[in-house]
Parts: structure tokens; C-alpha cells; sequence
């Protein structure tokens, strides 16, 4: 369908849990990263529209907040790997959705070697 057949009162929906799966997917290709952590238990996770294994989301009308939780390559540098999970998570919601990125946070709930 090209531009000219859009109407105004056309819409699109996405599932949040595939903005979900763009996460996590997106988080998993990025080197160092060895696996996705569960998110720590807390009152605060209440409150959350959205979450999967790794991933707690946040539906701002500014755009997507997200946590990510993972387990990193000690070999690695942490702070590289988690600068290029920000990255490629913001440019795969940018790419795969169009969505506007409020914030990326990365949590290293461990390491190993």
C-alpha cells in the first residue's frame, strides 16, 4: 500500500509483546552478551505495562522506556557492550517500528567467564 491509499482514520497496532521480542532480539545480538536476566522481584515491576524474560517496558506517549536485564561476557567490557546494547535496541525500535526512544537502561545482573 503506498501513502496515497492511507486515510486518516487508518490505524496500525503493535502487540506489546512484540515490541518485547525487538527487544530482546536486538539485545541477544549484540557481542558480550551471553543471556537475558529476570527482572528482580519488586512493587515497582507492578506497575509496568509490558515485560518478558529480560525486558520491563514502559509505553510513554514520548516513546518507549525500557530495562534491560542481562548477563555479560566477563571477557568483555561492560560498559562497551552495554553502550552497544543501547544502540542497536533503540535503532531496532526506530527500524522495526518507528517507535521515538525515551530511555534505554541496562542492568549487568552478572558476569561470567
Amino acid at each position: 500500500m503506498t501513502e496515497d491509499n492511507v486515510f486518516p482514520q487508518d490505524t496500525t497496532s503493535i502487540a506489546p509483546s512484540v515490541l518485547v521480542t525487538i527487544a530482546q532480539l536486538a539485545t541477544r545480538s549484540v557481542e558480550g552478551v551471553l543471556e537475558l536476566a529476570s527482572p528482580p522481584r519488586s512493587m515497582n515491576r507492578l506497575i509496568r505495562q509490558t515485560t518478558g524474560a529480560g525486558v520491563e517496558l514502559t509505553l510513554q506517549d514520548e516513546g518507549i522506556a525500557a530495562s534491560l536485564y542481562m548477563i555479560v561476557d566477563g571477557t568483555k567490557n561492560v560498559r562497551t557492550v552495554s553502550e552497544a546494547v543501547q544502540n542497536e535496541v533503540a535503532r531496532a525500535f526506530h527500524d522495526s517500528v518507528g517507535m521515538d526512544v525515551v530511555s534505554i537502561n541496562v542492568f549487568v545482573e552478572d558476569v561470567k567467564f
